[in-house]
């Protein structure tokens, strides 16, 4: 889902003149930040499609991949088979509500992509576990998918990549930081 709503970013110099009414704005960092916001819009939409094209949403998708991720942590580093993932530890690594997950657990059930089972360990607590048909699936996808995210990035060299990666992280360090600050309120509007 797009996160900025529009489609032709302004111009810099409507930045500028924007911020002599908004002392605030910074024309640079407004700029820059349009430019990220978009460029992950335009990647995501691509994506989106992608995975459209294979009967799957992106949320969906992204529930498999965490799952598939934990499953390889837990295979690699203890050699045993996968015990899946909580619906809350699910819901806080996709960074949606529990409610939403249980949508998304709820339609990847139905279609055989993955079982709910008692923890072996407290049976109040259900783990999600990829089936077999998910495994075969993300086999059949992610060929595909490692290609076009390849393809997305091809204009930058390898250097570029990185570079954009220590800056990005830099961004998301940050906001990580504005994350778990207070929330300033707004003065009241006379």
């Amino acid at each position: 889902m797009p996160h900025l709503l529009i489609k032709d970013l302004p111009r810099y110099e409507c930045l500028i003149e924007a911020s002599k009414r908004f002392p605030e704005l910074d024309p640079s960092a407004c700029e820059a930040f349009l430019h990220l916001v978009r460029a992950g819009d335009e990647a995501f939409l691509v994506v989106a499609q992608n995975l459209t094209q294979h009967q799957i949403s992106p949320g969906r998708f992204g529930v498999l991949m965490l799952l598939a991720q934990n499953s390889c942590n837990e295979d690699c580093t203890q050699g045993v088979e996968s015990a899946g993932m909580t619906p809350a530890e699910l819901a806080d690594n996709a960074r949606v509500t529990r409610a939403t997950m249980t949508g998304l657990v709820d339609t990847l059930e139905r279609d055989g992509f993955v079982s709910r089972t008692t923890d072996s360990h407290d049976r109040r607590m259900m783990r999600i576990c990829l089936t077999p048909k998910a495994h075969d699936f993300l086999e059949k996808l992610l060929p595909g998918h490692f290609r076009l995210m390849a393809d997305l990035m091809s204009p930058l060299s390898e250097a570029e990549r990185k570079t954009m990666v220590k800056l990005i992280n830099k961004v998301l360090q940050h906001a990580s930081t504005l994350n778990a600050a207070p929330v300033a309120t707004a003065p009241a509007v006379a």
